[in-house]
């Protein structure tokens, strides 16, 4: 498969795995809807700059889309014999930016459990606690892992950080997925989470960096129950995506 054609498919697949339409995707990067329709088919042959333009768009780098667009062609045959593989951790280890960055390269669905449950709820996660509170929360939640485990299928998935906590959802997620605990420092989950515009539930409350540290020694029994663990703050982003796509190519 020409390197136009694998782009093509990597592009594809990033933007679906952003919910994005073509006209989206076209207003974010100035690249008109026809251009990117034949990019994504192979027949753009597109400008450093212009890919440039549709790689922010897409929240990536130009270098990133072009080392997956490499990558699919030899992963993905492998990868289609595994299960899916979930990521474990809590908010800022680098579940969503580094699952996309996988799945991209392995040309398999990128699958955020909590926009599921948004999803099947038909309200926001803060609305879903709120009005009808934690235990509902689970029960969605048992639910989605519950499809996953009944139409398995080659996917990376992130999960939400206290589905360790849930007994019943985590028993069967490691019963049917290849799991991966993106450990990071309580200083990187802080700094990415704030990056990321949202400090949430730690907000202007004394103590905060306590109460994160103090979450993660509770979880970290659990979480190191996982298949695997990939140290995203000794790696770096790069080298945990490497690592993580070793992982579900050997299942």
């Amino acid at each position: 498969m020409g390197l136009l054609v694998q782009l093509g498919a990597a592009i594809r697949r990033l933007r679906e795995a952003r919910g994005l339409t073509l006209r989206e995707l076209s207003a974010r990067s100035t690249v008109s809807p026809r251009f990117l329709a034949l990019l994504e088919k192979g027949e753009g042959n597109i400008s450093v700059v212009r890919l440039t333009e549709v790689a922010e768009a897409l929240g990536t780098t130009a270098s990133a889309l072009l080392e997956a667009s490499e990558r699919s062609a030899e992963a993905s045959p492998v990868l289609r014999e595994t299960r899916f593989v979930a990521l474990l951790g809590l908010r800022g280890a680098g579940k969503s930016t580094l699952g996309r960055r996988v799945a991209v390269a392995l040309g398999v669905p990128f699958v955020e459990l909590d926009a599921r449950i948004v999803e099947r709820a038909g309200m926001s996660l803060e609305a879903i606690f709120s009005v009808h509170g934690a235990d509902y929360y689970r029960r969605l939640e048992l639910a989605e892992v519950e499809e996953l485990a009944a139409r398995p299928r080659p996917a990376i998935v992130a999960t939400g950080g206290s589905l360790v906590t849930h007994h019943q959802a985590f028993e069967r997620l490691r019963g049917v997925a290849t799991t991966v605990f993106l450990r990071a420092t309580a200083e990187d989950h802080w700094n990415r989470v704030v990056a990321q515009g949202d400090a949430r539930p730690m907000a202007n409350r004394e103590g905060a960096m306590q109460e994160l540290e103090a979450i993660l020694r509770a979880r970290r029994a659990l979480y190191e129950l996982a298949d695997h663990t990939v140290d995203t703050s000794a790696l770096g982003l790069e080298r945990s995506v490497d690592a993580v796509i070793r992982v579900a190519a050997a299942g």
